[in-house]
């Protein structure tokens, strides 16, 4: 009885944050008229599947769907190679710069994403991949903070193990390949879940680089046909937020076990 306050903030956490997310499920079940109602009501009082219809029938959701499943895939492979090939580098082995290049990572993490927005884009436009799928992956492929997760869970592997294999005749990819990468799945698992959602959902750089609706993905499409500067189509965006949120959570369901042991041996709990 005595923590009943706690309770009670707990309570409204959890209201505020699965609050929008139910709203966000049950209007999409709604036509335009009844979400524009004063006062908003909650369930649905003509429940509609319009919106889905709309979504697949309307617009080009398959290939949109396609465009986003690759570039997330292909940056979350990207990034769970070099940053653990990286990562194992400034952890356990010894070449010189080792400590500078590790606080250029750290002092990476402090720069802003929008800073290198520009450069990436004239980077990317010289090398003739604007309106590419490789351009909207290019710039992605690796990043501080996943170099920086993957070197602090690799810290804490024991050096016995690494020894015991060179002393075998192994190379150091293949004792990264073979004793390093088995061990390091929690660490992955917490990279490639957060990398893969913070790419299924990057809308800037995409609406950026693509210039053809076939090159469009799910955020940049449903952005662009839901909404006007007079009619946002409200029910349309929540069915494909709906739809956009299923396979990210789906994937995080999967790897949960993984997700949260590799945040608590990582220190960032």
């Amino acid at each position: 009885m005595r923590r009943w306050w706690l309770y009670v903030i707990l309570a409204a956490g959890i209201v505020a944050v699965v609050g929008p997310f139910v709203w966000m499920i049950l209007g999409s079940f709604k036509s335009q008229g009844e979400l524009l109602r004063t006062p908003p009501t909650w369930l649905p009082s003509q429940p509609t599947l319009d919106n889905y219809v709309q979504l697949f029938t309307k617009l080009d959701f398959p290939q949109y769907f396609a465009n986003s499943v690759i570039v997330a895939l292909c940056v979350t492979a990207g990034n769970l190679a070099f940053c653990s090939m990286l990562g194992y580098a400034l952890a356990k082995l010894d070449f010189p710069g080792r400590r500078a290049l590790f606080v250029l990572v750290v002092g990476s993490l402090m720069v802003p994403g929008m800073v290198t927005f520009v450069p990436s884009f004239v980077l990317v436009s010289n090398l003739g991949m604007s309106d590419t799928l490789a351009g909207m992956i290019l710039p992605f492929l690796a990043g501080p903070f996943g170099v920086f997760l993957m070197r602090q869970f690799i810290s804490g592997l024991p050096d016995e193990l690494i020894d015991a294999a060179r002393v075998d005749g192994a190379g150091e990819f293949r004792i990264f390949w073979s004793v390093i990468a088995p061990l390091c799945k929690p660490a992955m698992a917490t990279l490639g879940i957060l990398t893969f959602l913070g790419s299924w959902n990057n809308f800037l750089w995409p609406l950026v680089i693509a210039q053809t609706e076939d090159r469009y993905t799910l955020p940049v499409a449903l952005a662009l046909y839901a909404t006007g500067q007079n009619n946002t189509k409200y029910g349309l965006l929540m069915a494909g937020s709906v739809v956009v949120v299923l396979p990210v959570l789906a994937i995080f369901v999967a790897l949960q076990r993984f997700f949260v042991q590799g945040i608590a041996l990582t220190g960032l709990k």
